[in-house]
C-alpha cells in the first residue's frame, strides 16, 4: 500500500512529535546520527504507538524497552525518507521520580538507510527527546 504524503493519517501525539521533529531537523539540515546502534540482539516488540514502550520502560526493572514502529506512521516516515529498513524505538529511564510509576524517559527513534534532501547516500538518522511520563499517561505531579 502506498500513501500520498498529502493524505492525512492518524498518529498519536508521541509519534506526531517525533515525525514533526524529524521533518524540522531534515529541513534545517541539523541531523543527529548516533555513533553506533544498540546491539542487534535486543528483542524488539512491534508497536504502532511509542507509548506502549514508554509504559514498558516504566515497569521494567532496568528501565528500558525496545521496539519497532509499524503501521501507517512507519509507512509514511519510511516513504518520505525513501528508507526500507525498520524504524527502531528505544526508551530508557533517565530519572525515577518519587511519585510511583513516574519517570523522566529518553525516547529515541532511529532508522538506517534514510535519504535526506541533497544527500549523496543514505544514512542512519535518529531523533531523541525526553519526556516526563507516568503509567497513567499523564506527567508527574512533581519533578522530585
Amino acid at each position: 500500500m502506498t500513501q500520498n504524503l498529502m493524505t492525512p493519517i492518524k498518529v498519536n501525539a508521541i509519534t506526531a512529535m517525533a515525525m514533526t521533529m524529524a521533518f524540522a531537523l531534515t529541513c534545517q539540515a541539523q541531523t543527529q546520527t548516533p555513533e553506533k546502534s544498540p546491539e542487534p540482539s535486543v528483542d524488539r516488540m512491534p508497536v504502532k504507538d511509542a507509548r506502549v514502550l514508554m509504559v514498558m520502560a516504566l515497569q521494567a526493572p532496568d528501565g528500558q524497552a525496545h521496539g519497532t514502529l509499524t503501521g501507517e506512521s512507519a509507512d509514511a516516515i519510511s516513504q518520505r525518507f525513501k528508507a526500507n529498513t525498520p524504524i527502531s524505538i528505544d526508551v530508557t529511564t533517565d530519572k525515577r521520580y518519587r511519585q510511583p510509576g513516574c519517570s523522566r524517559l529518553k525516547v529515541t527513534f532511529w532508522q538506517d538507510g534514510v535519504w535526506l534532501p541533497g544527500a549523496q547516500a543514505p544514512r542512519k538518522q535518529s531523533i531523541e527527546f525526553g519526556i516526563n511520563y507516568c503509567l497513567d499517561g499523564m506527567p508527574p505531579k512533581s519533578l522530585q
